[in-house]
């Protein structure tokens, strides 16, 4: 992520938004990652008390597309925008909070490719995903 970048600057994307609806938070960025926790709680659960793959999903594409717009050069001509997804379940949750880690595969002009990463609260690898935003001006 570019150096220097603050976490408050995030808090638009808290108003009415699936983010603000399943309750996840951003908590760390860094020179290359992006950080934010996700509750697994009745919001995210699925009909059998565990972590939906959908919320997984949701949690890594929020945390690829806000890492794409703290790499844009002019936030204010540009949006980064999915443009494919996929995801693979490892473990099942059912209570808590999960942990997901983006970094980038390729951040060119107008494609970025990340890596994101969602752990339980032990560390243990709940979901791995790749993610492609296009970069498209506004």
């Amino acid at each position: 992520m570019k150096a220097g970048f603050e976490l408050a600057n995030l808090q638009f994307i808290h108003n009415d938004s699936i983010v603000k609806h399943l309750g996840i938070e951003f908590t760390e960025a860094g020179e290359g990652y992006l950080i934010a926790r996700m509750p697994v709680d009745s919001r995210t659960h699925q009909p059998f008390g565990i972590l939906h793959g959908g919320a997984s999903v949701v949690l890594a594409e929020s945390l690829g597309s806000v890492a794409s717009y703290m790499m844009l050069p002019d936030p204010t001509k540009q949006q980064a925008v999915g443009l494919e997804i996929n995801a693979n379940h490892i473990r099942a949750v059912r209570e808590g909070w999960v942990y997901g880690r983006v970094t980038p595969i390729h951040v060119g002009r107008t494609t970025h490719v990340w890596d994101i990463r969602i752990t339980d609260e032990q560390a243990r690898l709940v979901c791995v995903s790749r993610l492609t935003i296009a970069i498209i001006t506004s």
